[in-house]
């Protein structure tokens, strides 16, 4: 058995103030990450800090990019234990997007239609939220997450574990601080 890790965050831009704002939830991004020390952290979003208007698949980071520009960035990191051949699943698939990352968009249009409570894809675009599903999709990992998905959904999975609770910038330091608590 492997973990993930799925991380949810504030940033308190603009934009994910607007999201939380028609959402009523805590948070407004979801990565996902292959790694406790969330190394391999990857979802759809800005692909530069300083422009919220170009997005697309991303490597994200604690100490760079999105999350390095926004220090007070909140989270919730979950973890969910899965077995080896999902993980390696998952892993396979984030690995075709980094190799094809030009081919895929953010979805935009998607993004702003759960606010009217719609459904509105197009081939090879994701927001994050969409992203992660796909993934969970792909690895055949059992979830009931709605059709119009959103990242705050992500918390009622099955065997979810809250880790950490905070600033993200402080998640590394304060591994004393960390939860082990079962959902």
């Amino acid at each position: 058995m492997k973990k993930i890790y799925l991380v949810l965050t504030h940033t308190g831009t603009t934009l994910s103030t607007i999201i939380k704002c028609y959402t009523k939830d805590e948070f407004s991004h979801i990565s996902i990450a292959l790694d406790e020390e969330l190394n391999e952290l990857y979802s759809f979003g800005r692909l530069h800090a300083n422009n919220p208007f170009i997005g697309g698949f991303v490597h994200e980071g604690i100490y760079f990019g999105t999350f390095k520009r926004f220090k007070n960035t909140q989270t919730e990191i979950y973890s969910l234990e899965i077995d080896n051949n999902k993980y390696e699943d998952i892993s396979n698939e984030i690995n075709a997007f980094k190799n094809n990352k030009e081919k895929y968009k953010f979805n935009i249009i998607g993004l702003f239609a759960v606010s009217i409570n719609k459904k509105i894809h197009y081939k090879d675009t994701f927001y994050c939220a969409e992203f992660v599903k796909y993934l969970f999709e792909k690895a055949k990992i059992e979830n009931k997450l709605p059709d119009i998905i959103k990242p705050q959904d992500f918390k009622d999975l099955k065997n979810i574990n809250l880790v950490y609770k905070g600033k993200l910038k402080d998640y590394n330091k304060n591994k004393i601080v960390k939860y082990e608590v079962a959902y």
